[in-house]
């Protein structure tokens, strides 16, 4: 039935029947005459009204699809997505499988990049153009998650009937912007599309943390992108770690004396460190933007002195991070190399400590949970602190922290961050975890069956004998 009215016309009618038939006789109201019930939500009304004004035919038209596989293939792996899309069907893809569900990424304008899902929901999905290549913003499709989200640029979920298209009305989805950390435009959408137990806040709710951790990861990995860029410039012109009383610079010691900064006189300016350490076998550094990749050793060391501003003595050092007992001689070896590589105007001696401001991945995840961040805290999470490190200090201080983020996740008691934690590599096998997930999601949602199958699984693995 064509839609006989002009979107001007917004008067509304009362209903107080919301079932999944009341917004059937809703929507056959609407293309009739063009007026919306009063306890329709207003996300949708004003949807229904722009997809009307803008031709949509509820009838019949699917999204068009526009591009085919071998174009698209180019387009997506030059995406800035790209970089992230493993990250979101690790967290958020295959938590969609399970649940007879799909999930999709998708560009600014709508058309789908990456449709993931089991084989048979993969099928359902294509029968509704649901697909690789098509184009779901509201101007084809009508109302939808992914439309609908890129046109308010918010989280949206859409349930069954809401749908513009009737053809689309049996699924019902949730969608999240993601947008680009350095200029704050959109980049694209993530989505999960569904039968009717994806309509759920906890749908929603997951959608969002995984749009939140995508726009994390594209910032951490603009940060280390920048730092390179930084540090090959810097390297063009003056070695990394170079040393004022040198005649010549490190990098061509048998040419002409290179020039060299002097070392600050004052305190007027502070170098800046930066740590990165969080999921890492080695820690990476950027002083004033130069980086570099430190050793094991080395990293244990300025993880230590980062949270030791204070500063810590040669044996006081020696004991956090060597497992056995050691010479102290052994410990000034190292930190004379260290210096060596950060600058005398870094680091200091008597006692060692870090001249310079120092700011750590780890220290921001532990300033959001003192702040009451959780959200923040988990999204900054990249993994435990210096994993492979047995340095008495660093284990304290890697257990501590996850710790600290276990204990206000289950604190906060929201769902979408249980099923991240136990959707990570660090929290797969968290029994108390997953029991917690499978009490706090309602009895109806997706999810639940899969938290206890897991808290299952890992109780038998725990009662079996070594």
């Amino acid at each position: 039935m064509a839609f006989r009215r002009p979107a001007r016309f917004t008067s509304v009618v009362s209903h107080t029947d919301r079932t999944l038939d009341g917004l059937r006789r809703a929507h056959s109201a609407f293309l009739e005459t063009g007026a919306v019930p009063r306890w329709m939500r207003s996300v949708v009304a004003q949807s229904w009204l722009r997809s009307a004004a803008a031709g949509v035919d509820a009838e019949t038209n699917l999204a068009p699809v526009g591009l085919g596989r071998d174009d698209l293939e180019t387009y997506r792996s030059t995406h800035q997505l790209s970089l992230v899309f493993p990250l979101l069907y690790d967290v958020l893809g295959r938590a969609a499988e399970d649940c007879e569900a799909v999930m999709a990424v998708g560009d600014a304008q709508g058309q789908l990049l990456w449709v993931c899902g089991r084989p048979a929901m993969l099928r359902e999905a294509e029968r509704i153009h649901f697909a690789e290549g098509a184009i779901w913003d509201e101007v084809h499709a009508g109302t939808n998650a992914p439309g609908t989200a890129l046109r308010l640029d918010a989280a949206v979920q859409i349930h069954a009937g809401e749908h513009f298209n009737r053809l689309v009305q049996p699924w019902s989805c949730a969608a999240a912007p993601i947008h680009d950390p350095q200029t704050g435009a959109i980049l694209g959408i993530v989505d999960v599309t569904g039968g009717e137990p994806i309509a759920s806040p906890q749908t929603l709710g997951m959608v969002r943390a995984a749009a939140r951790m995508a726009e994390a990861e594209l910032a951490r990995i603009a940060a280390v992108e920048a730092s390179r860029t930084q540090a090959e410039a810097a390297r063009q012109s003056v070695s990394f770690g170079w040393s004022p009383t040198s005649p010549t610079s490190p990098a061509s010691p048998a040419g002409p004396a290179s020039p060299t900064p002097s070392a600050p006189a004052s305190n007027a300016h502070r170098s800046r460190v930066q740590l990165r350490a969080l999921g890492r076998l080695e820690a990476d550094v950027s002083v004033d933007g130069a980086s570099a990749q430190l050793s094991p050793r080395h990293s244990e060391i300025l993880v230590l002195l980062a949270e030791h501003p204070e500063g810590m003595t040669g044996d006081q050092l020696a004991v956090q991070v060597y497992a056995s007992q050691t010479h102290s001689s052994t410990m000034r070896a190292e930190m004379t190399r260290l210096r060596a590589l950060l600058g005398r105007e870094v680091l200091q001696s008597r006692p060692y400590r870090l001249l310079a401001e120092a700011g750590a991945d780890w220290r921001t995840v532990k300033a959001h949970l003192s702040a009451g961040r959780v959200r923040e805290a988990l999204a900054l999470y990249d993994g435990p602190l210096l994993p492979q490190s047995d340095a008495p200090g660093i284990v304290e201080l890697r257990e501590s922290l996850e710790r600290q983020l276990r204990a206000s996740i289950l604190s906060a008691g929201q769902p979408e961050l249980m099923v991240a934690w136990t959707r990570s590599r660090w929290g797969a096998d968290d029994l108390q975890m997953w029991q917690r997930q499978a009490e706090s999601l309602p009895p109806n949602s997706p999810l639940r069956p899969i938290a206890l199958a897991e808290a299952e699984r890992l109780e038998c693995e725990l009662a079996a004998p070594v």
